[in-house]
């Protein structure tokens, strides 16, 4: 069950909504919350190349037989868990220097994975500065799926039932994810934009990707005939992306959605607070969400290393109540409760048309 919400108490500060960060920030730098974990990050890096060696061993090994599928699957986890290390190489939370950031980032996203880690962090940096923003979040752009009823009402022909029906297709769409951005990857190393500018970096992410996916072919083409190979990658990649996708899902869905005048009044702690949500469970929550589900913490402080997002917490949520600022918790199925409830309310006005 949620946790009830507490109830807020008395703010003990007389801040302006700009100036309530400063505060919580002296505490957290206070606790050394901001400092690097490479010890962790390198032991968690050493497992995880580990595993995914010893699963491409066993698909050569296993070879052309319908056992093999069955490694698809844990491939698809320890695949999932490289994107949750490339994208705290993004946020810089693994090493102090930019570069080894970006060199991890590049050899994780690109090459482990066939994404562009230039494109993500691009995309990604502009949802942290402005989460649930319609102006400036891409993540609640009109897509494939809307966010709002004034994004529903402009869908038309196909669109508009995929808009009617977005809650229940919620997931099995979420399949879809991996192929999505591998795709998008690739239409961002092969556009005009940025060439003359980053046209080195272009390249590397160009080759980085091309070899991924050479190598990724090969790999099936070697262990298994064309029919069993087609299959290993669908289930490889569909699970994948439904495992991105429910991690991704409960952290901002039906949370606050602020107008451009609301989000520049808010402040960076409310900005980032109020249209966030935590999930809490147990030791194994942390370890699937990949840290994610400390959603808040990880949205106020992007450069936190991941093992200190749950020590932060307690601090957060407190100072969230001293001020009397909501703070959203729950756990993992009223997440997603929420989250499609609000999809499903965002395509109620078509329905009834």
């Amino acid at each position: 069950m949620p946790q009830a919400p507490a109830a807020p108490a008395p703010p003990r500060l007389r801040t302006k909504p700009a100036e309530e960060f400063s505060p919580l920030l002296r505490q957290i730098k206070g606790q050394e919350l901001l400092g690097r974990r490479t010890g962790w990050y390198a032991a968690g890096l050493t497992v995880n190349f580990a595993v995914l060696a010893a699963l491409v061993s066993g698909v050569l090994l296993v070879g052309d037989s319908w056992w093999t599928l069955l490694l698809a699957v844990p491939l698809a986890l320890f695949s999932t868990r490289t994107a949750f290390y490339g994208h705290d190489a993004g946020h810089s939370q693994i090493a102090s220097s930019r570069r080894i950031n970006r060199g991890l980032g590049l050899f994780l996203g690109n090459l482990l994975l066939g994404m562009s880690s230039a494109w993500w962090n691009d995309k990604h940096n502009k949802h942290h500065a402005n989460p649930n923003h319609l102006d400036k979040d891409p993540d609640v752009g009109e897509g494939v799926l809307v966010w709002t009823q004034a994004q529903a009402a402009r869908r038309a022909g196909f669109n508009r039932w995929l808009t009617r029906n977005q809650a229940w297709l919620f997931f099995p769409l979420l399949t879809l994810e991996g192929i999505a951005l591998k795709v998008a990857s690739v239409r961002m190393v092969l556009s005009a934009e940025g060439w003359e500018r980053q046209g080195r970096a272009r390249v590397v992410e160009g080759l980085l990707l091309l070899g991924h996916y050479i190598g990724y072919v090969a790999l099936l083409g070697a262990a298994m005939g064309p029919g069993k190979a087609v299959l290993f990658a669908l289930i490889h990649q569909a699970l994948f992306g439904l495992h991105l996708g429910c991690v991704f899902a409960p952290n901002h869905k039906g949370m606050e959605m602020p107008d451009p005048e609301s989000a520049e009044r808010w402040g960076h702690l409310r900005r980032q607070v109020l249209t966030s949500r935590n999930v809490h469970g147990s030791p194994l929550t942390d370890w699937m969400m990949g840290g994610l589900n400390y959603q808040i913490e990880h949205h106020l402080f992007p450069s936190m290393p991941r093992p200190h997002l749950r020590l932060a917490q307690p601090l957060v949520r407190e100072y969230c109540r001293e001020i009397g600022l909501s703070y959203a918790e729950t756990d993992l199925i009223d997440s997603y409760r929420q989250a499609l409830r609000h999809m499903h309310d965002v395509g109620a006005p078509l329905r009834q048309g």
